[in-house]
């Protein structure tokens, strides 16, 4: 028998604490030239922001990937987007490395961590309910399928690197999340 849960509080559709994934095809991904696998299950969660403009629908996310995508290739010389999935205000979860990939979003974390991006900046404004539920649930996710331990520290980019990502008020909000540790 097949269980299948449906929340629709965060406007997208969670099965199995799942939510929706949207593939580097749908939001117009260029190939990963990226070649370092990722040893999983990570031991922890690093949360980003990308400081630049926020998104709140499928188009404008999918630009916004595009723009970062683009902007860690082309002037970073990376080897793709750094981050392993980044979350827009459309309640949507943008696959970027994905859950097997060696991320660069936290130098000496991109070993150990998954690392999830919020599409905007937060330094003065929270991300919406949609988001911060899709991020919650993209984490159950991970740990549900092995991917992040059962027992996995949460943490902020400041928290591994001198930065002030993911910018103070969503720190303020992962404060508060289980499993957070400065």
């Amino acid at each position: 028998m097949i269980r299948l849960l449906v929340l629709l509080s965060a406007s997208c559709l969670v099965i199995h604490g799942c939510p929706t994934i949207v593939s580097r095809a749908q939001w117009g991904g260029k190939s990963s030239e990226c070649t370092i696998g990722l040893s999983t299950p990570v031991p922890n969660v690093v949360i980003h922001h990308t400081e630049g403009a926020f998104c709140n629908s499928r188009s404008t996310c999918s630009a916004q990937a595009k723009n970062i995508q683009s902007y860690h290739m082309n002037s970073r010389d990376w080897c793709d987007i750094g981050y392993n999935f980044l979350i827009g205000e459309d309640g949507a979860v943008y696959e970027g490395r994905g859950w097997t990939t060696h991320g660069a979003h936290a130098l000496t974390y991109n070993p150990i961590s998954i690392g999830i991006s919020f599409i905007g900046s937060f330094d003065g404004r929270e991300p919406n309910t949609a988001a911060l539920n899709a991020a919650k649930s993209l984490i159950a996710c991970g740990v549900s399928k092995n991917f992040i331990r059962g027992a996995y520290t949460l943490k902020g980019h400041r928290n591994v690197m001198s930065t002030s990502c993911p910018g103070n008020s969503l720190y303020r909000v992962i404060q508060g999340w289980p499993r957070f540790k400065a």
